[in-house]
C-alpha cells in the first residue's frame, strides 16, 4: 500500500485538539494577573547560589536578586519566596508557560514555529517518508513502524536508538523508530534533516531530536490509521532518553515520556551529582557535548547552583502528562540514585500539586547502563498509561535507595495544596 498525504499546518507547537466543553457557552475572563517575566532573561549572576532545587512554585522575577522582593537565598530555597502561585489556574496560565520560556531560553533553545512548516507523508508498507518545507528549505525523515496482530487502532511507542519491542508488540503496543542521526548528528556538524531547514539557530542537538519525534508522529497520524494518535510513547537511552523527554516537553500530543538512563539533561540532577555514577554534571556534559543544548547553558558551568531550574523543572514543565523514569543501580554513567531520589520526589510535589500523583513513576531495577531489560521494567507502567491496563507493582517505589532526599526540595513543606 502506497499513500501521499499533505498535513495541514497547526498553531504554534504541535498540541492535542482542544477538549469539547460541556458548556458551550464562553467561560468567564479571568481575573489572574501573572507576574512580570524577565526580558531579556539574566545572566547566571543574577540568580542566588541554590544547593538545594529551585522552588517550582516560585515566579522567575521573584527568584533573581533584584526582582526578590525582600526575600532572602534561604526564603528562596525554603519554599518562603515572595509571590508563590497557589492554584492550579495560575500553574496553567501562568507558571507553566514561563517554565517553557526558561527552559528554552537557558537549556534547549527555542523551538521552532511549526505553523510555518509543510508537512507531508508518504507511506509505502511498513516504512513512512516525511518531509518538512518551512521558509524555502526542506527537510526529510524516514522511519519504520511494526503492528501487533490484531485489530488497531494501537497504541505506539516511537523508538530513538533500539527498543526491545518484541513484547510490546505481544502487549498490542505498535513500535516506530527513525534514524535520529540523520535528523541532527550528535556532533556540532549541524548536518541532517533538521538543520537542512534551522541551520542558523542556537538550538540544541536534544531540541533536534524532539522535533524529529514530532514530525515523525505527524507522518504517522496521517497514514497509518492502524495507529491511535491519542495514546503515544516516546524513548531513548542514556541522550536519547534526553531527547525522549525533550520530545514530550515540547508537543502535548505525547502521553507518556520514557526516559532511559537519561542523566544530565534529561531525568538527572544539575545539583546532588555525587550520589551515585561517574559524577556526569553540568561541566563535564556541556564541556563534552556542547551541541546537546543552546549556548546559554554555558553561562552556567563553573556556576550550577545558580541555575534557576533543575531536571525536576523539565518535568513539571511536562505535568500533568505520564512520564516514567527507568534507572539502573548499576549504572556507572548517570546518577541513579540522584533522579530516583532527588529528582523523581520533587518533581511528584507538582504531579500531587495536579490532582496527577499517579501520571509520575520511577523505575528502578538491577543492572547498568541502557540495558534492554529496562523497556521490560516499564512495560507494565507503560501498559498502564496507554492500555488501562491495572498496576501489579508500585512505580513509586525507590527500591534499594530506600527514600527521598527531602533536604534536596524544602520547598516541598510548604507547597500549594492540590485543588479539590
Amino acid at each position: 500500500m502506497r499513500q501521499t498525504l499533505l498535513l495541514s499546518t497547526l498553531a504554534g507547537l504541535a498540541l492535542a485538539a482542544p477538549r469539547p466543553q460541556d458548556d458551550p457557552e464562553e467561560p468567564p475572563a479571568s481575573t489572574i494577573e501573572c507576574a512580570p517575566f524577565p526580558s531579556p532573561l539574566p545572566s547566571w549572576d543574577a540568580y542566588p547560589a541554590q544547593s538545594s532545587l529551585p522552588d517550582p512554585f516560585l515566579p522567575l522575577q521573584y527568584m533573581t536578586t533584584a526582582g526578590a522582593d525582600g526575600a532572602s537565598a534561604a526564603d528562596i530555597m525554603a519554599g518562603l519566596g515572595n509571590h508563590r502561585i497557589q492554584t492550579q489556574e495560575e500553574w496553567y496560565k501562568c507558571q507553566k508557560p514561563q517554565l517553557m520560556n526558561m527552559l528554552q531560553e537557558y537549556q534547549f533553545g527555542y523551538y521552532p514555529d511549526h505553523s510555518l512548516e509543510t508537512v507531508t507523508a508518504t507511506r509505502s508498507g511498513g516504512r513512512v517518508s516525511i518531509s518538512v518545507e518551512a521558509g524555502g528549505k526542506t527537510g526529510t525523515i524516514q522511519a519504520t513502524f511494526t503492528l501487533p496482530a490484531g485489530e488497531g487502532p494501537f497504541p505506539v511507542v516511537i523508538a530513538i536508538g533500539g527498543i526491545s519491542s518484541q513484547p510490546y508488540l505481544q502487549a498490542g503496543i505498535a513500535i516506530a523508530e527513525f534514524n535520529y542521526g540523520a535528523v541532527a548528528a550528535d556532533s556540532n556538524a549541524k548536518t541532517g534533516s533538521f538543520w537542512d531547514i534551522y541551520g542558523d539557530r542556537d538550538i540544541g542537538v536534544l531540541t533536534a531530536w524532539a522535533w524529529g519525534f514530532h514530525r515523525v508522529l505527524d507522518g504517522l497520524n496521517a497514514t497509518v490509521p492502524e495507529i491511535d494518535a491519542t495514546r503515544v510513547g516516546v524513548t531513548g537511552c542514556s541522550r536519547l532518553g534526553k531527547g525522549a523527554l525533550a520530545a514530550s516537553l515540547f508537543d502535548e500530543r505525547i502521553t507518556l515520556s520514557m526516559p532511559m538512563s537519561s542523566g544530565v539533561q534529561g531525568f538527572g540532577p544539575y545539583r546532588y551529582f555525587t550520589l551515585s555514577g561517574q559524577g556526569e554534571n553540568l561541566d563535564n556534559s556541556k564541556g563534552g557535548a556542547p551541541w546537546w543544548s543552546a549556548s546559554r547553558l554555558g553561562e552556567f558551568v563553573g556556576h550550577h547552583e545558580n541555575l534557576p531550574f533543575d531536571a525536576h523543572t523539565i518535568a513539571a514543565a511536562i505535568a500533568p502528562r505520564a512520564i516514567v523514569a527507568d534507572q539502573g543501580v548499576g549504572d556507572q554513567f548517570v546518577n541513579s540514585k540522584g533522579s530516583s531520589t532527588v529528582i523523581y520526589p520533587a518533581a511528584q510535589v507538582v504531579y500531587d500539586f495536579l490532582g496527577a500523583g499517579d501520571k509520575l513513576a520511577i523505575a528502578i531495577r538491577q543492572g547498568g547502563h541502557c540495558d534492554m531489560s529496562g523497556y521490560q521494567n516499564v512495560l507494565p507502567y507503560v501498559r498502564h498509561i496507554l492500555q488501562g491496563e491495572p498496576l501489579t507493582r508500585d512505580y513509586h517505589d525507590l527500591g534499594s535507595y530506600g527514600s527521598a532526599l527531602t533536604e534536596s526540595f524544602p520547598w516541598a513543606a510548604t507547597a500549594p495544596a492540590a485543588s479539590a
